[in-house]
This record gives structure tokens, sequence and C-alpha cells, in this order.
């Protein structure tokens, strides 16, 4: 019997969802990219719910996209490569816009898209050990979707310093750069989020809770609808570059690329 892509419970008012590829390090597919945002939906949709904690089977939370994803990619034709990154956007606007509360639980490493999975959260405690970093450009390719909340998160500065280089940075850094809320360590994680998760269920107004969630996104964000848009087709566009064909061929045969 196949194990479900997505995990689903809900107690107390809380609505827990983990991603369960553990043996393929969490990484996206489309398959994984449609379920979590549908199952995120119910748990919007479910009165029951008022807040949603984010987490991930086995020791990483996600490795971004996984390697059958990447070679598959390759042989899309243009549209389908916008209709997928339609589908990633999907899922980053589900998180950011959804009228509940979403809380990150990253007890891994979060990577490319899986980092972004991470840091759009609402609420994002990580363990120590984790390390965060959007690598794309390792690979000819593009933080396009991403960007457009990481920019919105931390200075340019830093946004340059963290999308040019691809390098990893642990969790304390992800805590300075403004990424992250909180780094607890993995003995006590799973207790302060749901401390933290229960303490906004018991103190404060469901209703309150979504609009000052829709407060905070419409004034930060005003043009968010139009730079993701962009990013979108800048994304499908990178697909089709030759640095990308020649970083995921590298990729794949585990070589080190010369750029």
């Amino acid at each position: 019997m196949t194990s479900p892509l997505v995990l689903y419970t809900i107690t107390d008012r809380i609505a827990t969802i983990s991603l369960n590829r553990p043996d393929k390090r969490n990484a996206f597919s489309p398959e994984l990219v449609s379920t979590l945002t549908k199952t995120l939906l119910q748990a919007s949709d479910n009165e029951e719910v008022k807040v949603i904690i984010l987490k991930a089977e086995g020791t990483t939370f996600s490795a971004g996209a996984d390697l059958a994803y990447l070679q598959q990619l390759q042989n899309n034709t243009h549209e389908e490569n916008v209709q997928d990154s339609e589908n990633l956007k999907t899922l980053f606007t589900t998180i950011y816009y959804l009228p509940k509360v979403v809380i990150a639980q990253v007890e891994g490493h979060a990577i490319a898209g899986g980092c972004g999975l991470a840091t759009v959260c609402d609420i994002t405690f990580a363990i120590p050990e984790a390390n965060f970093g959007y690598t794309e450009v390792k690979l000819g390719f593009v933080p396009a979707i991403v960007s457009c909340f990481l920019m919105r998160k931390t200075s340019e500065t830093i946004a340059k310093k963290i999308l040019l280089t691809g390098d990893l940075f642990s969790a304390e850094q992800a805590l300075a750069y403004n990424l992250i809320t909180y780094v607890t360590s993995k003995e006590e994680i799973g207790q302060k989020v749901r401390d933290f998760a229960q303490k906004l269920c018991n103190e404060a107004s469901g209703n309150s809770l979504m609009v000052t969630k829709q407060l905070i996104g419409q004034t930060t964000n005003p043009e968010l609808d139009k730079s993701l848009n962009l990013a979108v087709q800048i994304n499908a566009r990178v697909r089709e570059s030759e640095d990308f064909k020649k970083g995921i061929a590298s990729f794949i045969s585990k070589e080190k690329i010369k750029w």
C-alpha cells in the first residue's frame, strides 16, 4: 500500500500537515505540490481548525525538487513549464493568503523550494541543526517565485548574498536574516510549536487573526501578484536555457559542473 504524500490530523483546533516523502527527503513532485495545496485549503475550510502546523516526516524538511521532477522539466513544453510554475506559485500564495495562521516546524534542512516553503509560513520554528539555502544558481536555475517572498522579509543586500551565492546557511543565520521566527532545540521544538499554536487558539479571536494576517499581507506586499506573475514567466523561460539543461545533467550524473 502506497503511503500518502501528505499526512493530516486535527487535535484541539490545531491541524498538523506533514510532508510524507522521507525516502525522497520530502522533495517536491507535481503530485506533492498539488496534494499539499489541497490539504492546506481543506484545513482552511474546516471550521474546527483555527491554526495550522506544517512539518515533515524524516530528517529533512524538504530538499526542493526531486530527481524525477527535474528530469521531467527538461522535456516539458513552454506551456507545461508555465503551468508547472503556476502550480508552485499557487502553493506559496495559498500559504501566504490563507485566512488561518500557518506555523512551520523545521526539523531538518530546507533547501531551494523547501527553503521557500519553510519561510513563507507566518511563524517559523527551526532546530539549530537545520540548514537553509536557495541553491538554484548552482544548477543553472533561478529562485524566481520564492524570491518574491524573500524580498519582503529581508534586505536587498542579504537577498543578493543568499540568492547569488546559493550557499547554505544555518538556522541562526536565517533568524538573523529575518527569514524565521525562532530557533529551538530538537528536544523542545514539538512542544514549543504546540504551545505557541495553542496560545493563539486560546488567546486570540479567529476573525482577528485572519484580518490581521490579511492586513499585513496587503500593506507590505501591494505588488506581490504582479511580481509573482513575472516570476512564473521567468521560471518557465529559464527552464528552457542551455545552462539549466547543463546544470540538471550534471546534478543527475553527480558530476561537478564547470560554469
